[in-house]
């Protein structure tokens, strides 16, 4: 995989698109291609050598994507190598599509066609009518262009609504009106597939094409035959297909003909994030927090600095995880990465409101910031019918869970019984996602057991906005471990000892 130090997965993605282009090669004639000896290859062939020239090199073929080096990739690195057309299986927000993208990155940077035509035709070997009669007139003076492998790439999100017409063609009545035929196949406007001759064509949520749609599509990808209001042309296309699909519908509700589930010559079973590690990865490099882009943020005046402790951004990761193992959630939608990066984004808005609010120059999210992350995560996951009406309860269930976890893996109590024993039934605790960072200060002197397990949390930090961030932690951390009382309203929580 790339190196997470150096670029981001948004931005390794773009970069396969190579949107800094080099100029394209000097030639315009089909003589000129010629006598620099360039080989027409098949769209499987091209990507097969580029393909292999990056594994030989210890390049990944995939860009940008985090926790399938072992599983996902070596998949596409035999399909690829294979030459098959590929379908990916997989939930909502397991980078299907970005995978999908990433492919364009071994196609040629630049690719010779005959010039002005609309399915990039090869000079060596035309298909189109218009690219045929051309050739036949002009031979070695064939003009030629020049196609950016970026546009070589192009996708359709399958809706019920999709016709024939978008993926195969029509007829265009403003050449019939122009003075040609109706039998003259130049009137033919083509559709999205033939465009893509010689590239790559995504079908993303297949399985919801229309049945009659996916049969006009195996007959151009299968028989390579398309019949377009009774023109019968035949288009030997060069396409490598690619699709995506939830398992769901591809395997058990039988959404997609027989015929063109055969057409594909690998099927990939993408999956989420093995270990909150990889998914705190992904959170960090894709969140648009403060301070990304380009930088305007970090100059602005008053903006305050961010922070986010170790363990707090590992309660994010736990919480997805602990989303797609939940029975009180629906599981066949999926818990998609997106909900990690969202929450992650909103704990450290609130903390940010928080620090702009009490004049901060630090943001420093905390275990009262978690109350914020139920409006961002409830967009994200579908409870169980029966579950209906607890949507909040069982997601406060779920975030207390994951502060348990970190709580349980991050905190070593040298003397347990004293930091217990300092709680009388007289010494109450505030906390709260409004208070500042300085009066947790307070809580330390009152408490003066949880300084040297708060500053170990915090990793020897002085800043009183970590300092009360790791507070904030270890005193959650005692009451659901049943060693604190807690009443809470809202984000506001007073602790004190269990009588």
């Amino acid at each position: 995989m790339t190196d997470p130090e150096q670029t981001s997965p948004a931005q390794a993605s773009r970069a396969d698109l190579s949107l800094h282009l080099t100029p394209p090669p000097d030639i315009t004639t089909l003589g000129g291609l010629r006598q620099a000896g360039w080989v027409s290859l098949s769209v499987a062939d091209e990507i097969r050598r580029n393909a292999a020239a990056r594994i030989a090199a210890g390049e990944p073929l995939v860009t940008g994507v985090l926790g399938f080096e072992h599983t996902v990739l070596p998949q596409i690195e035999n399909a690829v190598l294979a030459g098959h057309d590929l379908i990916l299986l997989g939930e909502r927000g397991q980078a299907k599509t970005r995978i999908v993208r990433s492919l364009v990155g071994l196609l040629d940077e630049w690719l010779p066609i005959v010039a002005h035509s609309e399915i990039n035709d090869d000079p060596f070997h035309p298909i189109s009518r218009f690219a045929k009669d051309l050739a036949a007139e002009a031979g070695d003076d064939l003009p030629i262009a020049w196609v950016h492998r970026s546009d070589r790439y192009g996708e359709k999100l399958a809706t019920p609504d999709t016709s024939i017409a978008d993926l195969i063609g029509e007829v265009d009545p403003i050449r019939v009106a122009e003075g040609r035929y109706l039998s003259d196949e130049l009137t033919i406007h083509y559709g999205l597939v033939p465009r893509l001759n010689r590239g790559i064509f995504a079908v993303n949520e297949l399985p919801d094409l229309a049945e009659r749609i996916q049969v006009g599509l195996l007959n151009v990808l299968e028989e390579r035959d398309v019949q377009i209001r009774g023109h019968r042309v035949r288009l030997p296309l060069d396409i490598m297909l690619v699709a995506t699909a939830n398992p769901e519908d591809y395997t058990n509700r039988g959404r997609i003909i027989t015929p063109l589930k055969d057409r594909f010559g690998a099927q990939v079973r993408t999956h989420y994030p093995p270990d909150a590690a990889t998914e705190l990865r992904i959170a960090e490099f894709e969140a648009d927090l403060p301070g990304r882009g380009d930088g305007e943020e970090e100059g602005r005046v008053g903006a305050p600095a961010v922070i986010v402790p170790a363990f707090m951004a590992e309660v994010v990761a736990e919480l997805s995880q602990l989303a797609r193992q939940s029975p009180h959630l629906n599981q066949r939608s999926g818990v998609s990465v997106r909900l990690t990066i969202a929450n992650y984004e909103t704990l450290v808005a609130n903390a940010t409101r928080r620090a702009l609010r009490n004049g901060e120059a630090v943001a420093v999210p905390r275990v009262s910031d978690l109350q914020a992350l139920i409006s961002s995560t409830q967009g994200k996951v579908e409870v169980e019918s029966l579950e209906e009406g607890r949507e909040e309860l069982i997601l406060a269930q779920l975030v207390a869970a994951a502060v348990l976890l970190v709580f349980r893996r991050r905190v070593q109590l040298s003397d347990p019984a004293a930091v217990i024993a300092a709680f009388t039934e007289d010494t109450v605790v505030h906390a709260g996602d409004d208070l500042t960072g300085a009066a947790y200060a307070e809580t330390l002197a009152l408490v003066p057991a949880l300084d040297e397990p708060a500053r170990a949390l915090a990793g020897g930090s002085d800043d009183p906005a970590v300092l009360a961030s790791a507070v904030e932690l270890i005193l959650e951390g005692l009451h659901l471990t049943k060693r604190l009382n807690k009443e809470a309203a809202g984000s506001r929580a007073t602790y004190r000892g269990r009588s």
